[in-house]
């Protein structure tokens, strides 16, 4: 049984949170040798790094201050400031303000001497389908908003690790990286949505937990609850204050809320599925 999306504005937050247009690319528009790269990053700021047109190497992103201070989801501005990350030391930082998939006000403040760069966001046709990635816990991972479902892990000992996320079955094909702390270790996760196969009114969730043992993702499981409403994880919300995860579905005339907890061994425990009104 698979369910529609409750009003709630925590979902707002989180799906507005990370725009489908990722990377962003930009260009120096100052000084004298001109310079471009690509920027990433996810919810909240989350798992950010840039990388410089003509090289090859990454460089981590570790958020400094986000401000947000519209009401509306849709038309939420926010601004970001991040500090650039090499060998565990701040070398200078980068700046930004988001606001409907359009960035302004972008700058690099370079730690050296502490020139500043402004920058302006390029756009380009066929951008839409280009790779997404986060730098998540040393983990760079790969994949894309709209075409095929490839999910890719490439950990720092080389070794990586291909998945095949859900694929597409309605006529708008939107896939959402969501970065959160979906288990309450104190480690944030990965998670993908995508609409529902019958209206697109509601969005299933898989949910790639990060062991820090291991140091690597590993899929949570689906439930397996017969007494739950929800098929699957349907517009995932987190309760931190109480660390609970619910899904939420309508099955016929019904609203449905499937509450969950996680035992100190990441157990995925149905708690009681609630009507909600």
């Amino acid at each position: 049984m698979m369910l529609k999306k409750l009003p709630s504005v925590f979902v707002l937050v989180l799906l507005f949170s990370k725009a489908l247009a990722q990377p962003f690319s930009l260009k120096s528009t100052n000084g004298t040798k001109p310079f471009s790269l690509d920027i990433y990053f996810g919810t909240e700021g989350k798992g950010a790094f840039v990388q410089y047109r003509g090289q090859q190497g990454l460089i981590a992103l570790r958020l400094k201050t986000l401000k947000s201070p519209g009401k509306s989801a849709q038309s939420k501005k926010v601004t970001y400031v991040w500090d650039e990350v090499i060998g565990g030391k701040a070398t200078g930082s980068y700046g930004l303000t988001q606001q409907a998939g359009k960035l302004s006000g972008v700058w690099y403040k370079r730690g050296k001497g502490g020139r500043q760069f402004q920058l302006e966001q390029i756009i380009a046709p066929g951008e839409e389908a280009r790779i997404d990635k986060y730098l998540l816990h040393d983990v760079l991972i790969s994949f894309r908003h709209t075409s095929d479902n490839l999910l890719i892990f490439s950990y720092s000992d080389g070794s990586t690790k291909t998945s095949q996320l859900p694929g597409f079955d309605h006529p708008d094909p939107q896939r959402r990286g969501t970065i959160a702390d979906y288990n309450f270790d104190g480690f944030d996760d990965v998670a993908f949505s995508i609409p529902d196969a019958g209206m697109g009114v509601y969005r299933t969730f898989s949910i790639y937990l990060y062991n820090p043992k291991s140091k690597r993702f590993n899929l949570l499981a689906e439930p397996n609850a017969p007494q739950a409403k929800c098929s699957g994880l349907c517009d995932v919300v987190l309760d931190k204050k109480n660390r609970l995860l619910m899904s939420s579905c309508r099955g016929g005339a019904t609203w449905w809320k499937d509450v969950y907890s996680f035992s100190r061994h990441d157990n995925f425990i149905w708690l009681r599925s609630t009507k909600h009104q």
